[in-house]
């Protein structure tokens, strides 16, 4: 589990694609002396687990899924990537609650400087942007961001200059493609009203949802 507050941005030293998966080599830098392996770290909002150490570079395996699913089969060597260590209990949660299981892939549609801050439209697939809400959490990359003007195959966010500065959104363009990954309430209030629905009624009441810590 993750918060979306990105530590650092680090370098991709190497992708070793294979028929079934890839290997991923990142050089982390001397700020992670205490990486032990099993670990689970965050790389652009995918949940990967440290395989090796040696030095200063990790390796972690990526699934044939993962490629499928985001965008790490895409990485190139020196190319940056946000970074983020798992949830400690008693850290502060200054983002939201994010796993690292992307649910897909976006893209840039557009990036325009407003009045201190950057208003960036994300394109993607309805059946995520029927998940959002105004003012609601969503995962971009790793980062938790707040979505705005949210259409039927696109939202927008608005990032302050800290953000543009340390993660990989002050760098990527038009036409470059994100990991998306939906607040887990939304897509637990979809499944169960997917659910409901399915058997013919739906028998969602207020009381319910007040009963199940929605408000």
């Amino acid at each position: 589990m993750f918060t979306g507050i990105i530590e650092h941005l680090v370098m991709v030293n190497k992708l070793s694609t294979s028929p079934n998966g890839a290997e991923l080599f990142l050089a982390l830098g001397d700020f992670y002396d205490d990486l032990v392996i099993g670990e689970s770290i965050s790389v652009n909002g995918v949940c990967l687990t440290v395989k090796t150490i040696s030095g200063n570079v990790v390796s972690f395996d990526v699934s044939g899924e993962t490629l499928k699913k985001t965008t790490l089969g895409t990485l190139r060597s020196r190319e940056k990537v946000n970074v983020e260590r798992a949830l400690r209990i008693g850290d502060r949660l200054g983002g939201h609650f994010v796993t690292g299981h992307a649910d897909g892939i976006g893209t840039i549609k557009e990036k325009k400087q407003a009045a201190g801050q950057c208003h960036i439209t994300f394109s993607t697939e309805k059946r995520f942007t029927d998940m959002l809400i105004e003012k609601g959490s969503v995962a971009i990359d790793g980062i938790s961001l707040t979505n705005f003007d949210i259409k039927e195959f696109t939202f927008s966010v608005a990032l302050i200059p800290h953000t543009l500065a340390s993660t990989t959104l002050g760098y990527k363009k038009a036409g470059d493609r994100i990991n998306i990954e939906i607040d887990l309430m939304g897509k637990w209030i979809k499944k169960l009203l997917e659910n409901n629905f399915s058997r013919g009624k739906s028998t969602i009441t207020r009381e319910k949802l007040f009963e199940q810590g929605f408000s």
